[in-house]
């Protein structure tokens, strides 16, 4: 049998978060997706199937504030950002998908960034 690749690992894993994990009205999903430079996060409503608030670090209006920043700090300011975004639509609560990363450097930086600017989880 073939061993699987790294990202099939961590695709089997999201899915087995995700069994557990389902976002609604009231208590959406902070999704986080990394990718070798950049990182991703959305909050989402699973039942309605639509995205409440989007951020990333590809997005322009951040575009000089994110140069020079470690990985790390960038996924801080994303959190941050993610945070404010998600009040301003009225989310408070949500429930945290890690999507099959380890809840570590780049990942737990923006959680915890987020818990700091006003989420819940």
């Amino acid at each position: 049998m073939a061993r699987e690749t790294r990202a099939q690992g961590r695709i089997r894993r999201h899915q087995r978060v995700r069994r557990k994990v389902h976002g609604t009205a009231e208590r959406p999903r902070l999704n986080v997706f990394r990718s070798l430079h950049h990182i991703y996060a959305q909050v989402i409503n699973d039942d309605e199937g639509n995205t409440i608030a989007a951020a990333s670090s590809l997005e322009p209006s951040l575009g000089e504030s994110l140069i020079g920043m470690t990985k790390v700090d960038k996924a801080k300011e994303i959190g941050k950002l993610i945070a404010q975004r998600a009040k301003e639509k009225g989310v408070e609560k949500v429930v945290f998908d890690r999507g099959g990363y380890q809840y570590h450097g780049r990942v737990k930086a923006l959680a915890d960034a987020s818990r700091e600017g006003g989420l819940d989880f």
